[in-house]
């Protein structure tokens, strides 16, 4: 039997964010979509829309009544500035966030960082550090302080960090990178991402883990149970 969730997903405007709020909605969850800008977000049956900011206690903890689980996917506006000015967002609003649903009992979080990210870092070669210290590095800084938080919480994460990203549809075919040595860069929809988040909402296997996401030979189909790689291909 389908478990079914109510699910806060956090940052669902756009990008990988909206992405989950239509998959979970496939999927027979409940969903309820934060987001700063919730006019670009279409009503349907089985969503609930709500405005806020995730840096904020006062606007998280009505948006966290009665849900199961937590899906995390901000993102930040792409400018010349990220290549000096200090980015807080994603640490500032995990620092929220754990508090409460700590203190609700609501232990399942999701969130999506990125290759590059905490331990990751040591995956990519080194013209991509470079390039990410360059374009990306007080995204990334931020982005690690953030995984730091969540590893240290009581919750039962999963941490989840795809390639580069693109707008392509879901393909179900894809890797899931667990442990260090597989770790690789590629490329992964947005949708094959939010895929992966949604069924790893009801898999426990996933629980304390932080894959990596790129397209891959590796058949998932959508009724198959999620798969992960466990040894180098």
């Amino acid at each position: 039997m389908l478990q079914t969730m109510k699910v806060l997903v956090i940052g669902a405007s756009r990008g990988i964010g909206a992405a989950v709020v239509e998959e979970a909605l496939a999927a027979g969850h409940t969903v309820r979509a934060m987001a700063r800008h919730v006019d670009r977000i279409a009503a349907r049956e089985g969503l609930e829309i709500v405005p806020g900011d995730a840096t904020k206690p006062d606007d998280l903890a009505p948006a966290l009544d009665g849900v199961d689980a937590v899906v995390m996917t901000l993102g930040i506006n792409e400018s010349v500035a990220m290549l000096w000015r200090r980015v807080t967002l994603f640490s500032d609003a995990t620092r929220a966030l754990i508090p409460l649903m700590e203190a609700r009992g609501i232990r399942r979080l999701i969130a999506v960082t990125g290759i590059g990210a905490g331990d990751s870092i040591g995956a990519l070669s080194t013209p991509e550090r470079l390039g990410q210290k360059f374009f990306l590095s007080e995204p990334y800084k931020d982005k690690t302080r953030q995984e730091e938080l969540i590893k240290a919480s009581s919750l039962d994460w999963t941490i989840v960090r795809p390639t580069i990203l693109t707008h392509n549809r879901a393909s179900r075919d894809y890797r899931v990178m667990v442990q260090p040595g597989e770790w690789r860069m590629g490329v992964i929809s947005r949708a094959d991402v939010a895929d992966y988040v949604v069924r790893a909402l009801t898999d426990p296997q996933t629980i304390h883990t932080a894959p990596v996401l790129a397209r891959g030979p590796v058949r998932q189909g959508r009724s198959a149970p999620l798969q992960t790689e466990t040894a180098a291909p």
